[in-house]
């Protein structure tokens, strides 16, 4: 054979490999589109979006979290007690000699952001999607109304589903405020539910569920409704980038999200962290009790203090 006839037959081979490379690739692109424009895996998507976005936010703001926990529990049943700030607490765990105490109950944290965020933003975003299809075949927009009632909807189911998880948060990172005798020194969030359905029973899995409830609808009223009417307001009356639009949306959302939510996750923060004393009995009886001696006995401005603190801790997650 011929070096020229050689050569044709190394092109012909090369070009007909490329082709079937080629074919192979598009096949894949093809497969991967279906796949994803899928009617299950679309349905999935805001579910898994919503959920890593959750546990990212929390990665990055556990710290904050550790901080309004401890200043939400300090001076509790009285007026004149600590008056605690988010730097004075920074600095208290920092000279402790662990810093990573500010992290303490990420994996709880994480855990919650799972399930907890998971669901309200995959069921937000459902109904909202369905509730655009509605509105559009009615030649209308989606109302503050209908954002409201899918940001209720959304918070307070998925509320019922992550309560465990919150309490094993606000359990591990209370903790450190008890005598050294009396700490439990949970190593995961796993122990930690574990210690507390054998301790406790698995119903106390749910304690502080009514405010939890509460406190998630009003943060998703605020947080949902409000950075949904507020990044629709900015598009139609700013010429901010899309990105722009976002950040103050979720600035705005922030900050209503907080003021809604804040007492009741203040009340969820004092009956999640309760246990029974030596008497058999627990300080406060129930959301409405605990209201009730709060507002008595530390007066009712105690309900918003670290507003600043909560403020920066929720505005990221918005």
């Amino acid at each position: 054979m011929s070096s020229g006839s050689l050569k044709q037959a190394a092109e012909s081979a090369r070009s007909k490999t490329s082709e079937v490379i080629g074919a192979a690739r598009s096949d894949s692109v093809a497969i991967a589109s279906d796949l994803l424009h899928s009617p299950i895996v679309r349905a999935a998507l805001p579910f898994i979006n919503g959920g890593i976005s959750g546990m990212v936010a929390t990665s990055v703001i556990q710290p904050v979290d550790m901080i309004k926990v401890r200043i939400q529990l300090a001076g509790e049943g009285s007026a004149t007690g600590p008056k605690p700030t988010a730097m004075s607490v920074t600095r208290q765990i920092i000279s402790s000699g662990k810093a990573m105490d500010l992290y303490t109950g990420l994996s709880a944290g994480l855990l919650r952001q799972a399930v907890y965020t998971t669901a309200r933003l995959g069921i937000f975003d459902t109904l909202m999607g369905n509730l655009a299809v509605k509105a559009k075949a009615e030649g209308r927009q989606v109302g503050f109304k209908e954002r409201a009632t899918a940001g209720l909807t959304a918070g307070g189911l998925a509320a019922m589903v992550g309560n465990p998880a919150d309490l094993a948060l606000i359990r591990m990172q209370s903790d450190g405020l008890k005598p050294l005798a009396e700490r439990k020194n949970y190593k995961s969030v796993i122990d930690a539910l574990s210690s507390i359905a054998k301790n406790e029973g698995v119903a106390a899995l749910w304690s502080g569920a009514a405010p939890t409830v509460v406190r998630a609808m009003a943060l998703n009223f605020g947080q949902l409704a409000f950075f949904s009417e507020a990044k629709a307001q900015l598009k139609q009356n700013t010429e901010l980038s899309t990105q722009a639009q976002t950040l103050s949306a979720s600035a705005i959302a922030g900050f209503f999200a907080s003021f809604f939510s804040l007492p009741f996750d203040f009340v969820k923060t004092r009956l999640q962290k309760q246990q029974k004393g030596p008497d058999g009995k627990v300080p406060y009886k129930g959301m409405a009790d605990c209201f009730t001696k709060v507002a008595k006995q530390e007066g009712i401005f105690r309900f918003y203090r670290g507003f600043g603190t909560y403020y920066i801790r929720i505005a990221p997650h918005a």
